[in-house]
C-alpha cells in the first residue's frame, strides 16, 4: 500500500490479501537468516497502486480510521493479537483482509508448500544458525544519541559507481535480492588433542616467544633505568621464563581473588594474607617486576615527529603477535559483529575518550571484531585518535575501521552486524562488493539515506508500522521500535516482519495478565520488520566477549597507558582461549579435571596455577629449607646468636600479634628472635 503524507509518496508493506495467504507463512525451519525459531514471520509482498484514484482512496479510508486511533494503524495491534491467540482462525482472518500486518506467533503457525515457497521467496538461500530466544524491545539504540558530537568523524568517500545520492537511486521496494550461501571453513583450528589442558590451549594465543620476549625486554629496561639514574638496585636481579610465567598466573589469580591494596596480598594477618602469593614470590620481588615490566627497547624508541614514529610503539611486538594467533586459531563463522567496548583508565594517555552515554564515560577505545554465536574475538584495534590531514577519506573513521578489521573476508559471504557509529550507504555498498552482507542501525542524516525515509517526511509512526525503499540488495527502513529508528540492510529482504514472545507481564496484584491472549502471563512485542530482527538476534557477539572478560580482570591500576592494553590482551587471550577449549572438547572439562561444572572461573584458576608451577623464589626456598631442617635446626648451622646492636621485632611473636623486640635471633633465616621458646617454636 503506498500511502501519501504531507504531498509525498512514501513506501510501505504494510499489506496482504487473500491471493497471497498461501505464500505468507513460513515456520521455523524455513525463517530468514539467522532468525529465531521462536519469531514466526511472514512476506508481506509490496503492492503499488494501479492509479492515483486508488492513492485518493487510501487516503480517504486513513483520514476516516482517525477516530480510532493515531495515524489510522488501530488494526495492527489486534490483527497480531487475534492471530496468535486464534491460530485456527488465522487463514480465514487472513481471508477476509481485516489486518495490515498479518504475524502468527506460536507452534501453530500458518504452513505452505515448499516449492510454491521457493518461487515466490525474496531469498535465493536462507538458513538457521541462531539459537537465542527474541525478548520485546531489548535493541540498544543508544548510539543514536550521540550521533550529534560524532558526525565530525564521517567524511564518506564515495567508491560506488551510482552515487547514492541521486533522486533516482532509490526505488521501491519490490526487488528480490540474492543471497549466496556461506560455505567457508569456521570454528577452533589447531592440532591439539584430547590430553591437552589449559596451558595449551591459552598457548596457542600467548606464544612462550612472547615471555621470552617479555624477560628479555624487561632485564634491558632494568639496566637502562639504572644507568639513568646512576644508581644500582639493590633489590634488582635478572628475571627469567619460569619466574615471568609466575608473575602472570598471580596477576591472573588477583582477578579472581580481589583485594584492593596489592600489598594485602603478603598481609602476615591470616585472614587477609594468601599463602599461594607468599610461597611464590615475596612482595619486594613482586614490585620489581612491576616497576621493570617491559615489553619493548626503550633506546630504540622514536620521538614523536621523527620518521617511523608510532603512537602504539610500547605495545607493538605484542600487537604483532596477538594478533595473528587470534585471527589464525579461530576462522570466522557466517554471523559476524563489529563493535567498540572501553577500557578503563586512571593514567594519562592523548587517545582517552569521553564517552557521556555509556556506563563508563571515560577510558581507552578498542574497535573489535567478534563472533556473533560464542563471542570469540577476531580482531581488535587500538583507537589513537584521528589521523592528520586534511583528505576526506581519512576522517571517514567508522568507513576504516571496518574496513581493516573485515581485511581477508572478501568472497566469503559472512554476515556483518554493526551499530549506528558504522552503519552508511557508501559501507555497505563497499561490503557487499567485497562479498560481505552487512545489517545496522544508522542516522536518518547520513549521506545517502533516502530522503523521503527521514523524519521530517514520514511523521508520526505507531509501534510497528515501517517503510522501506530499496537500491538492489540494499534496503532501508524506517520504524518505531520504543523511538523512531532508521536501518540499512544488503541481507534483508523487504516485506518481511516478525514478532517474538515478550516477557510475562505482572499487574498490580502480582498476577499475570493476557493482554487479549488466551494463554496467562504471556505478551507479544511490537512487530518489527526483518532488518531490525536480525540485528536483534546477532548483535550481541562484541557483549558476549566483554561478558565474559569483565568478569575476571587482570592486572592492577597504575599510571602507565601501555600496561592496560597488556592485560587487556592477556584477559583476552584468556577469553579465547576458554572458547576454544569449550568448542573442541564440546563442553567437557580437560583432562584430569574431576570437578562436575568447568566454567571461566575454573579455567582461569587452572592456567593460573599451570604457569606458577613449582615455582617459588628466594623467600619461598627459604621456608623450605627451614622446613626440611625443622626437626634438628642446629645440625644444619642454625642457632641462636647476636643479629645486630639495634634490637628489632621478634619474627616469631610478630606471626603470633605480639610485640616484642631482641637482639638476638638467627642468621641463616635472617630473622629476629627473643631468647627462649622463639628459637625452637619458629624453626617448627
Amino acid at each position: 500500500m503506498a500511502t501519501a503524507r504531507k504531498g509525498r509518496e512514501l513506501f510501505t508493506i504494510l499489506e496482504t490479501s487473500a491471493d497471497t495467504e498461501s505464500s505468507t507463512a513460513c515456520d521455523g525451519q524455513d525463517s530468514p537468516l539467522n532468525l529465531s525459531a521462536d519469531v514466526k514471520w511472514f512476506e508481506i509482498p509490496y503492492r503499488k497502486p494501479d492509479s492515483d484514484e486508488e492513492d485518493d482512496r487510501v487516503r480517504e479510508e486513513e483520514e476516516g480510521d482517525e477516530g480510532e486511533g493515531e495515524n489510522g494503524f488501530t488494526s495492527t495491534a489486534a490483527a497480531v493479537a487475534a492471530a496468535a491467540a486464534e491460530p485456527a482462525d488465522a487463514a480465514s482472518f487472513i481471508a477476509g483482509g481485516g489486518c495490515n500486518i498479518i504475524l502468527v506467533t506460536g507452534s501453530n503457525g500458518l504452513k505452505h508448500d515448499e516449492e510454491e515457497h521457493a518461487e515466490d521467496c525474496y531469498y535465493s538461500t536462507s538458513t538457521n544458525c541462531s539459537d537465542a530466544t527474541s525478548y520485546d524491545s531489548d535493541i540498544d539504540f543508544s548510539d543514536l544519541e550521540e550521533e550529534e558530537e560524532r558526525r565530525s568523524f564521517f567524511c564518506y568517500e564515495d567508491d560506488s559507481d551510482v552515487d547514492c545520492t541521486s533522486p533516482d537511486f532509490w526505488g521501491e521496494p519490490d526487488q528480490v535480492i540474492s543471497i549466496e550461501p556461506f560455505s567457508a571453513v569456521s570454528g577452533p583450528q589447531h592440532s591439539l588433542g584430547d590430553d591437552a589442558d589449559t596451558r595449551d590451549y591459552f598457548r596457542i594465543l600467548f606464544p612462550d616467544s612472547l615471555f621470552e620476549h617479555m624477560v628479555e625486554q624487561t632485564n634491558k629496561y632494568a639496566l637502562y633505568r639504572q644507568r639513568r639514574s646512576g644508581k644500582s638496585d639493590p633489590h634488582w636481579h635478572p628475571t627469567d621464563v619460569r619466574e615471568m610465567k609466575a608473575y602472570v598466573g598471580l596477576n591472573i589469580l588477583m582477578g579472581i581473588n580481589q583485594l584492593p591494596d596489592t600489598g594485602m596480598y603478603w598481609a602476615s594477618d591470616i585472614f587477609i594474607g594468601n599463602a599461594g602469593f607468599k610461597k611464590t614470590m615475596t612482595a619486594r620481588r613482586f614490585e620489581k617486576l612491576t616497576q621493570y615490566l617491559q615489553l619493548c627497547d626503550r633506546e630504540s624508541e622514536p620521538v614523536r615527529g621523527e620518521r617511523g614514529y608510532d603512537g602504539l610503539f610500547k605495545v607493538r611486538p605484542l600487537l604483532d603477535v596477538v594478533e595473528n594467533t587470534m585471527w589464525d586459531a579461530y576462522m570466522p563463522n557466517r554471523c559476524l559483529t563489529v563493535d567498540r567496548c572501553a577500557i578503563v583508565m586512571r593514567g594519562r594517555f592523548s587517545p582517552t575518550q569521553y564517552m557521556p552515554s555509556k556506563p563508563l564515560r571515560k577510558g581507552l577505545t578498542v574497535w573489535m571484531l567478534c563472533d556473533s554465536r560464542s563471542g570469540y574475538c577476531h580482531r581488535a584495534k587500538i583507537y589513537v585518535g584521528k589521523p592528520g590531514g586534511g583528505d576526506e577519506a581519512t576522517s571517514s573513521l567508522g568507513y576504516r575501521v571496518v574496513t581493516s578489521l573485515v581485511r581477508g573476508l572478501e568472497g566469503q559471504y559472512h554476515h556483518l552486524f554493526m551499530d549506528s557509529f558504522f552503519t552508511s550507504v557508501p559501507l555497505l555498498q563497499r561490503l557487499l562488493r567485497d562479498g560481505i552482507y552487512a545489517c545496522g542501525p544508522t542516522h536518518p542524516g547520513r549521506r545517502g539515506y533516502p530522503e523521503v525515509l527521514r523524519p521530517r517526511n514520514v511523521g508520526k509512526l505507531c509501534p510497528g508500522e515501517f517503510y522501506q525503499c530499496q537500491h538492489g540488495n540494499l534496503v532501508a527502513t524506517v520504524t518505531w521500535d520504543v523511538k523512531v529508528v532508521s536501518c540499512l540492510s544488503t541481507n534483508s529482504a523487504p516485506g518481511i516482519v516478525g514478532i517474538s514472545p515478550g516477557r510475562e507481564q505482572q499487574d498490580e496484584d502480582g498476577e499475570g495478565e493476557s493482554d487479549g491472549m488466551e494463554s496467562p502471563g504471556m505478551s507479544f512485542g511490537v512487530p518489527r520488520p526483518l532488518p531490525l530482527l536480525l540485528y536483534q538476534e546477532n548483535m550481541r557477539g562484541v557483549d558476549l566477549c566483554d561478558q565474559l572478560r569483565e568478569c575476571y580482570q587482570v592486572g592492577r591500576p597504575c599510571k602507565k597507558w601501555w600496561r592496560y592494553f597488556l592485560w587487556f590482551y592477556v584477559n583476552l587471550c584468556i577469553v579465547n582461549a576458554y572458547i576454544i577449549l569449550r568448542e573442541s572438547r564440546g563442553g567437557a572439562p580437560p583432562a584430569g579435571y574431576h570437578g562436575k561444572q568447568f566454567t571461566q572461573r575454573h579455567f582461569r584458576v587452572r592456567l593460573a596455577q599451570q604457569l606458577i608451577g613449582d615455582y617459588q623464589g628466594a623467600r619461598g626456598m627459604e621456608r623450605a629449607a627451614r622446613k626440611r631442617h625443622a626437626d634438628s635446626p642446629i645440625e644444619y648451622g642454625h642457632r641462636l646468636e647476636r643479629m645486630s646492636e639495634r634490637s628489632r621485632r621478634c619474627r616469631n611473636c610478630t606471626n603470633k600479634g605480639l610485640r616484642h623486640e631482641s637482639v638476638f635471633g638467627c642468621k641463616i633465616c635472617n630473622v629476629h628472635l627473643c631468647r627462649g621458646g622463639c628459637f625452637s617454636e619458629f624453626h617448627k
